[in-house]
């Protein structure tokens, strides 16, 4: 079966996916949303890649080093055998100043025997719009466009570069390395400047990983999963990337096939829960710079959605020229959705700042700025809750009164009360006390469907939605409560096969929904446990890590028959369900028999 069999190495400046055979068949640099250096995964023939090829006698495996994101593929024969270490750069330097270079480093290793390989160096710069042509200059190989957009990227190497250039049979006789630079270096680049690369990344990866918070239960997966968040963070913003691909497709050969390289603001506080249980609160505290940076002045409408430096017009185009991942178009670059609106982004906004005010220092200064947009924030709200609007899901067609969106203004307005009374502002409390409860009320007895015993989807609506399972989290309603059990079990029977979750199953823009939401089904698991059902969560838990790909990674969807992961890859939103899934389950579980005899059996 085909799958995104892909590892994922990076620096939070860039990143790249290699196949398990060893291939880059998706970098874009210089940074994550730039036009793409290899793209294989989006056409096979035109794309680009940059591979080893052996022959026949050879086996292929692929592991991480442990605690790092240094991925290593071993290529072994019966009589010969070398591994590839590919990593990008990322360490603090002699005066305590982190170095994160646009660098991809493939470190070759002899193992035993003389390995031979060829090297396929097929580097298609600019989207591949436009031919890219190759040449040996005065130490490296330079690779640029000849006409259209101007765009070039540099091969060094202890290699011969014409050899590498003609697919020459190569003999690897000593530790070799491959350099790509999306800038020519000054410095010359020989083996031991690669290696105390090496060395100074993987001690970064320890270390990181040292300070990452422990867990009895799960650490292996929870660990990976913050490794993954980590490179997906844009280190000059502090934002985090939903993704580092576009156009992966929901379905395979359908039109649902998104940008994803751009930073959610819907994501942002279970980033920042997540960053501070883990034990990196400045990386939490980075990210919520970036988030009040981003807050617009008074009148001025607040997105859902940014660029990674903050930008604001994600206009979408498509890239006709690309046949798409297994033939699915388009390929998109930018997002439409970004002109959306959704009355969610309310209550995730109040609920970051309620973060800033709750968990951190803040000046005076800062303080009287987000006061004075948490009250715009309840005005915007106490004028807009009862207006339709796209929902969770981004729908393109018509607006609706959805339930989730509902429930965040209800957050809004919930958070700033908790906020008013942190800083001892009492005058508004007694309006916004009543505007909370008017929300609570109407989305009490609207969004209840007393025939299937459940919140649905929408006001009105008879059809079902996983979103309603946050409900609980966001503080809405006990765990205990009989309407929120009923739900839970209501959306089981509806949305459930075999422990994956649709979104939804009603028909959307672009027809029925057919593949399983990943994050679904870990809102879904965690729902479960929370209500009591801890035994079949964990065992749903265990069979959903299990569909992760060989390294650990999950993308955005899953197949339900065959179980192939679908959609943008790596998915933060994924790894962050996972992460808080397994945090609750780890400190949650009081028959911890139980708990190891469910993880043995798995």
């Amino acid at each position: 079966m085909k799958n995104l069999d892909y590892g994922i190495i990076g620096n939070c400046m860039s990143a790249a996916l290699i196949s398990k055979e060893g291939s880059i068949d998706w970098c874009c640099l210089p940074k994550f949303d730039s036009p793409s250096v290899f793209a294989k995964m989006l056409d096979n023939e035109k794309g680009g890649s940059f591979s080893f090829i052996v022959d026949e006698t050879y086996t292929i495996s692929q592991e991480y080093l442990a605690k790092t994101n240094i991925l290593v593929t071993r290529f072994e024969s019966p009589d010969a055998a070398f591994e590839v270490r590919d990593f990008m750069p990322r360490y603090y330097d002699n005066v305590g100043k982190l170095h994160a270079p646009v660098v991809i480093i493939r470190y070759l290793v002899p193992l035993k025997g003389k390995p031979k390989f060829k090297v396929n160096y097929d580097p298609k710069v600019v989207y591949a719009k436009e031919e890219t042509i190759s040449r040996v200059k005065d130490g490296y190989i330079k690779s640029h466009t000849v006409k259209g957009t101007y765009d070039s990227v540099y091969l060094y190497s202890n290699v011969d570069y014409e050899a590498v250039l003609s697919q020459e049979e190569i003999t690897l006789t000593e530790e070799s390395f491959f350099l790509l630079s999306y800038y020519e270096k000054i410095l010359p680049q020989h083996i031991n400047r690669c290696i105390l690369h090496y060395q100074r990344t993987y001690a970064y990866w320890l270390d990181w990983s040292e300070r990452t918070t422990s867990y009895k239960y799960y650490n292996k997966e929870i660990l990976r999963s913050a490794l993954v968040l980590k490179i997906l963070t844009y280190q000059k913003s502090g934002a985090v990337l939903a993704a580092v691909t576009t156009s992966l497709p929901e379905t395979i050969g359908e039109v649902r096939n998104w940008d994803y390289r751009f930073c959610w603001i819907r994501d942002a506080s279970m980033v920042l829960s997540v960053l501070i249980e883990l034990g990196h609160a400045s990386s939490a505290q980075h990210f919520l710079n970036f988030l009040i940076d981003i807050i617009p002045e008074k009148g001025n409408k607040m997105q859902i959605m940014y660029g990674i430096n903050g930008e604001q017009k994600l206009e979408e185009y498509f890239l006709d020229h690309l046949a798409g991942y297994e033939n699915s178009k388009p390929v998109r670059v930018g997002n439409a959705a970004y002109v959306q609106k959704q009355n969610d982004i309310f209550g995730i906004l109040m609920e970051v700042i309620y973060q800033q005010f709750f968990r951190f220092e803040t000046t005076l200064e800062n303080s009287e700025e987000l006061w004075t947009v948490v009250t715009g924030i309840v005005y915007v709200v106490e004028e807009n809750w009862m207006k339709a609007d796209k929902g969770i899901w981004e729908l393109r067609t018509e607006d609706r009164h959805f339930t989730f969106s509902k429930l965040l203004c209800w957050v809004a307005v919930d958070r700033a009360i908790k906020i008013a009374e942190l800083i001892h502002k009492t005058a508004p409390l007694e309006e916004w006390k009543q505007l909370r409860a008017n929300i609570y009320d109407d989305i009490y007895h609207n969004a209840w469907n007393d025939e299937i015993k459940a919140y649905t989807q929408s006001y009105g609506s008879s059809d079902l939605d996983a979103s309603t399972l946050l409900m609980q989290n966001y503080g809405f309603v006990r765990a205990d409560d009989s309407r929120y059990i009923n739900t839970v079990k209501a959306i089981e029977k509806d949305l459930c096969e075999d422990g994956l979750m649709y979104r939804y199953k009603n028909k959307d823009d672009f027809g029925l929904p057919s593949s399983s939401f990943t994050i679904c089904s870990f809102w879904f698991i965690d729902s479960l446990f929370k209500i009591g059902e801890k035994k079949k969560a964990i065992q749903y838990f265990g069979q959903l890590l299990s569909y992760s790909n060989h390294l650990g990674l999950f993308s955005e969807d899953i197949d339900f028959k065959t179980k192939r992961l679908l959609g943008n890859f790596p998915q933060a939103y994924s790894h962050l369900a996972l992460i808080q899934t397994a945090i609750n389950f780890a400190g949650g579980i009081t028959e911890e028999d139980e708990l190891k005899e469910v993880i043995k059996t798995d």
